[in-house]
Order: structure tokens, then sequence, then C-alpha cells
């Protein structure tokens, strides 16, 4: 899909409609000044949950719900995605306005989902416009950029807005460890690697204290960010906050580094590039390690830990989504390769662990 079509969706998936009637009264009871009959279409960059545009005459509304078949317990929760931005948006602006939740027991679509504003701006996929003609200095001033906007997240006190209890905090290393190990475990398909060594590797190489505690993205990567039109260096709004939570901030670090692919990378992580990390003029994953602890004031010890991590957690997310093919959860047919790249992710891993630990 074109990076124009990708800004206003494409024709709602026959298998992913809903009765645009019922949700359009509801949100003219819910919210002031909504007239007309929307045009509704379906984003399609994402895996996970199902996000549509509702076109006004005279106002873009976006409507997030969980995709169907099935899914772990909270890795599609529109509540959460819907209460970080709400509570956020004071202290950490660039999150869209959040305007209402229906949780899924009141849920005329069969499923709880929420609407938001659409901020207007462009969606970055893999590669930048070409018209904004940039050379390796623009590229490295939107990267730092980029990255500034992690560090800015995780330096702000969850107290301030609200998000004390976002979650239990203590203990998330190991909950993440222990969780993605089962998930994975759990989302096997016959054809699948179990990965067996790596989990165990994880399991016993947790950090013994962690870095500190931080509201976590959960997905930071250069794909959920609305770019200015005018000034594509700035960040209008960072996008799918489904998986935030309290936690060891460098954990989210590790799983967004997982998708910064970079030019001298194998071929098994080039064919998974779905961003232009590896253009001349960005950070090495190495250079944004080095950023973000100078930047953040966080020592970074074990890189290879929360990388590794990152890695398999993206094997373990591609898998869950392959199993739901496997199984004719789904009839995306982009997802019929989404075994071989958690193969080739965890072989990733694998060879990764054992080149840094001779």
């Amino acid at each position: 899909m074109s990076q124009a079509a990708e800004n206003i969706g494409s024709e709602v998936r026959a298998e992913d409609a809903f009765d645009v009637d019922a949700v359009d009264g509801v949100l003219k009871q819910e919210i002031e000044g909504l007239k007309g009959q929307p045009l509704v279409t379906q984003f399609s960059s994402g895996a996970s949950n199902l996000t549509f545009m509702l076109r006004y005459p005279d106002r873009d509304l976006v409507l997030r719900r969980p995709p169907r078949g099935a899914k772990p317990k909270s890795g599609h929760s529109m509540i959460r995605e819907y209460s970080v931005m709400k509570a956020l948006k004071s202290e950490y602006p660039k999150v869209p306005d959040v305007l209402y939740y229906a949780p899924h027991e009141d849920s005329i679509i069969g499923a709880e989902f929420y609407v938001m504003e659409k901020v207007p701006g462009r969606l970055v996929l893999d590669a930048f416009p070409k018209e904004w003609n940039w050379g390796p200095q623009e590229v490295r001033n939107f990267c730092e950029r980029f990255w500034d906007k992690l560090i800015e997240l995780h330096a702000v006190d969850p107290k301030n807005v609200g998000l004390e209890d976002f979650g239990k905090s203590e203990g998330y290393v190991e909950r993440q460890i222990l969780g993605w190990n089962k998930r994975y475990e759990k989302a096997l398909t016959p054809d699948a690697d179990p990965f067996e060594d790596v989990r165990q590797w994880l399991e016993d190489n947790r950090p013994s204290t962690e870095s500190g505690s931080a509201i976590l993205h959960g997905d930071f990567r250069i794909d959920n960010m609305i770019m200015d039109e005018k000034e594509p260096h700035e960040i209008r709004a960072v996008l799918d906050w489904e998986i935030s939570a309290l936690g060891d901030p460098l954990m989210d670090l590790g799983a967004s580094l997982a998708y910064w692919v970079q030019a001298d990378d194998p071929m098994e992580l080039q064919a998974l590039k779905r961003q232009p990390s590896d253009v001349e003029g960005m950070m090495t994953r190495q250079e944004i390690v080095d950023y973000y602890a100078k930047k953040s004031g966080r020592k970074i010890d074990n890189y290879l830990f929360y990388y590794a991590y990152g890695q398999f957690r993206l094997a373990g997310i591609a898998q869950q989504i392959y199993y739901r093919y496997y199984h004719k959860q789904t009839t995306n047919e982009r997802y019929a390769v989404f075994g071989l790249g958690a193969k080739n992710l965890g072989n990733y891993v694998r060879k990764l662990i054992a080149e840094n630990t001779r």
C-alpha cells in the first residue's frame, strides 16, 4: 500500500466489518457537534488491533478494537490504551485526544473499542517520502528526535499523571520473560521451533536488579508516529499504546531496538525490516544505546540481554499472529509468512547469544 493510501486507509476487509450505523448513533450521543454520515476505511499496516478511520464531513476520527480470534489475556486491551493516552496528555502531549470508550459488555460491535481524534500528518512506513529530499544530516536530526520521544516518556513521573497504579512495576523483567516464554509456547504450531534453549537463556540471564520504573510504550517504532507534513522532523503524535505498562525502561528500549534493522544486519533481519532505520544518517543500535544512556542518565550494563529479549519478544508476536493464520482465525494472506519470520528471529537470537557468550 502507498503511503498516501495508508494515511486515509482502504476498503474495510469483509471479516473486519462492523455495524457503522450503530457506532455512528452512539458517537453522536457521546461526542458533541458530530454531524453527517461517516465514510469508513481500514488501516492495514498493523498486525494486532484493528484500526479504522471514520471520515465525517468536517472531522476525522479513528476507531480501535481487538482482532477476532485467539489473543493473549491483556495483549489487546482497549481500556489500557485509552486510559494511558488520556492520562498522559497533560505531561506528554504527543498523544491523540481520546473521545469515547465502550467496554465489551456494553459494545454494539461485539468487542470493546475506543474512538480518538485523527491527528493530521504523515505516517512513515518503510521509507521516507522522496519529496522530503532528506540527506544524512536531516535523517540524523529526525533519528535523535525519535529517540528523544522515548527518553521523554521514560522521564514522566507516573504519579504526576495518575498512573502510579497502572499495573505492577516491581518484577516487570521477570514477568515479561516468563510471560513471553509461556505465550510463545502456547502459540506453537507443528511447523514451529520451540527455541527452548533461547527461552532458558533469557530466564537464566535476567538482571539481578532492574534499572528503575517508568511508563513504557511497548511498541515504539517509526510507523507508530505521526509526522508533521510541513516540518517532517517534528513528531506530532505517538500511537498504539495497547501494551503500555509500568516497568523497567530498558526493556522498552530493547523491544524498540528489535525493530531497528541497520544496513549491516544479516538477511534474516533485513527481510523483516519495516521502517527506514537503515538509511544513511540513522544511528546504529550501539549509538542509540550510548545516546539513550547519556540523555537519560541510565546505566546500561547488559545490552545483550535487553536486545535478545526484544528480538525473542518479536519472534513471539510473529508466532502468535501466525498461529491465528494457521488455525484459520484470520484470512489475511500476508500472515502466512509470519511463521518463517518467527523462526528466523529465534535463530538470530540463538546465534547472537552464542557469539557473545563464548
